[in-house]
């Protein structure tokens, strides 16, 4: 008789084991978590979220989908992108608050370390993956996070929420890559699912007039035709860069705004 559990620890925890079999969307135990970060950066503590190493984010009650513990945004570069953001946003100009929205929210993260750094902030997400968007809102809840999550893909849930022109809305765009990033050319930004210029056209759409900042997640190498096509949407654009990883493996931001220029 096979030891399905003798098998389980015999496996190499990686990108494709966590994407592609059955642990897309099973609840990862704490092993399972640090055997990731070991065997994929030998950092145990890799899948570091909501400030807290794993057993400690663990301990607390977080939970996390094999999926979202290879998508989530670790707090390394959630921390990094919050201090870029945030360093744009305070050059805006005044107005009665600041929305920050991420349209694909995915574990929460990403928005917890953006308002980390923009404290006076209010936090809403979009998460239209219903397993994920459950597991977060319970996160959320077991540390007592003040953000709201929205189980919306972006186009509805941009249409139920107050958007006022005197506030400054911040929006944190990670759609899904699905096959846009590939080993040869690297991001092609009109490929994600689904593409980022058309998410960009409905945000401004929704908007209206007033002032948006918007930070793109990017890999580092991008499609140029790609991410010119996009910087043509802003006022004002630039590219940040985080080498946390091996050359060739790391990510970025583009932030642009619309409505105003830093």
């Amino acid at each position: 008789m096979i030891d399905e559990r003798a098998m389980e620890r015999a496996a190499t925890y990686n990108r494709q084991l966590l994407l592609d079999n059955a642990k897309r969307n099973s609840v990862l135990e704490l092993w399972e978590v640090q055997r990731y970060g070991s065997d994929s950066y030998a950092d145990a503590d890799y899948v570091s979220v909501y400030g807290m190493r794993p057993a400690d984010w663990y301990a607390a009650g977080v939970r996390l989908l094999g999926r979202t513990a290879v998508e989530c945004t670790r707090d390394v570069l959630g921390d990094a992108i919050g201090k870029d953001i945030a360093a744009i946003a305070t050059k805006a100009p005044r107005t009665s608050g600041v929305e920050v929205i991420d349209l694909f929210a995915g574990s929460g993260n990403t928005l917890y370390w953006i308002l980390r750094h923009l404290p006076e902030a209010r936090g809403l997400g979009f998460e239209i993956d219903t397993a994920v968007f459950e597991l977060t809102r319970r996160n959320l809840a077991a540390l007592a996070l003040p953000i709201e999550i929205l189980n919306a893909d972006y186009r509805s849930g941009l249409a139920r929420i107050p958007l006022n022109t005197d506030e400054l809305v911040v929006a944190f765009v990670a759609p899904p890559w699905g096959d846009a990033l590939s080993r040869a050319a690297g991001l092609d930004l009109r490929r994600t699912t689904p593409p980022i210029v058309e998410i960009v056209d409905a945000m401004f759409d929704r908007v209206g007039g007033g002032s948006v900042l918007c930070a793109i997640q990017v890999y580092e190498t991008v499609d140029p035709e790609s991410l010119l096509d996009l910087k043509r949407r802003f006022d004002w654009s630039a590219v940040a860069l985080y080498r946390l990883n091996a050359p060739g493996q790391n990510h970025g931001v583009l932030l642009g705004t619309k409505g105003w220029t830093p």
